[in-house]
């Protein structure tokens, strides 16, 4: 391919079995005001036809077919190393966007060279009056928070810094991730944007916002659900590797008994939906595996950068119960 200099970004697209979300999403793409962007779809081995059906409708679109379903990680992996491009910009299948989508992620991520990845403001698709996604945020107690999901559309107008970009169509530097390592693949799939944004973190990075760089999102589009046996089990491990890889041996000592809570209240949670078993058994796999995995190898000049990190996990431990105590306690709470 002829990976032309003035291109700025190329827009990654995994794909299973979503033959029936690339039209609309490629038709979105096709109005933007910018045509700085060059898109790549990584088809994780459907069976529904989409390869048959990007080269039939979309010849000039070049697609990486999988020989199997490796994941999101490895999808979007593949799709980053394959780009020659300053920016990748990852972007789900069953989502479409704005015309100015693409120019304001640019300009976003353009902002500061220590920007590392820019969340869109992602908008539920058939609720367009509510909020999909305004970015993530990590807590103590080991939960990630989905920012602003459920809340009014008229919400999170200001730019803003999170903690990490919902991969689900965030833009990346693609130069930092020579630096701190590509999306771990061993997760498969789920909080791997999470681990990604808490990594360039430790490195100095920042994770930022972007109101104006909206997208409608139809959510659970490949795993077909909020809550699956597969699903809960895997981001249960996933959860492990997160808090083992990314904190120090002094951090997760200090923070052991926040953690432990927070991973009894989820598990008394799946519990009572239905999904304890799975929840349980995905904690275990990721406790007896995680010596297994990368950790984020200490090093003392980013030491203020941990404690950075420390204060905002804290930080985002309140500021999520304020606003669970907030919808609990509201006449009318907002949809979850």
């Amino acid at each position: 391919m002829d990976w032309s200099k003035e291109i700025k970004v190329t827009i990654v697209i995994p794909n299973y079995n979503g033959r029936h979300f690339m039209e609309p999403c490629l038709a979105s793409l096709a109005k933007q005001t910018c045509r700085d962007y060059k898109i790549l779809v990584i088809d994780n081995a459907s069976t529904d036809g989409s390869i048959a059906f990007m080269k039939e409708h979309y010849p000039e679109i070049e697609t990486i077919a999988l020989k199997q379903n490796f994941g999101f990680s490895k999808a979007v992996n593949i799709g980053i190393r394959h780009s020659r491009t300053p920016y990748v910009l990852l972007l789900n299948n069953d989502t479409t966007v704005d015309p100015h989508f693409v120019e304001e992620m640019i300009k976003a991520i353009e902002q500061s060279r220590r920007i590392f990845s820019v969340n869109s403001k992602m908008i539920q698709m058939y609720q367009p009056e509510l909020i999909d996604s305004a970015g993530d945020l990590y807590t103590l107690i080991g939960w990630g928070v989905c920012r602003g999901t459920g809340r009014p559309v008229s919400n999170y107008t200001e730019p803003d810094e999170i903690f990490s970009a919902c991969a689900g169509a965030a833009i990346y530097r693609r130069s930092v991730f020579k630096k701190i390592g590509l999306f771990d693949e061993n997760h498969f799939a789920y909080l791997e944007d999470i681990d990604v944004g808490y990594r360039s973190k430790i490195y100095g990075y920042r994770n930022m916002y972007c109101p104006d760089a909206l997208v409608y999102h139809v959510g659970s589009g490949t795993s077909g659900s909020k809550y699956n046996p597969f699903k809960v089990r895997l981001s249960a491990r996933n959860n492990v590797y997160l808090d083992y890889k990314n904190m120090p041996s002094v951090q997760l000592a200090v923070n052991f008994l926040p953690l432990l809570l927070g991973y009894l209240v989820k598990y008394l949670f799946f519990v009572k939906i239905g999904f304890g078993k799975d929840y349980k058994e995905g904690v275990l796999e990721g406790l007896r595996t995680r010596k297994a995995q990368k950790k984020v190898p200490f090093q003392m000049r980013n030491l203020p950068h941990y404690l950075r990190i420390e204060f905002q996990l804290i930080a985002h431990t309140f500021t999520y119960a304020k606003d669970w105590i907030r919808r609990k306690t509201a006449k009318q709470p907002a949809q979850e």
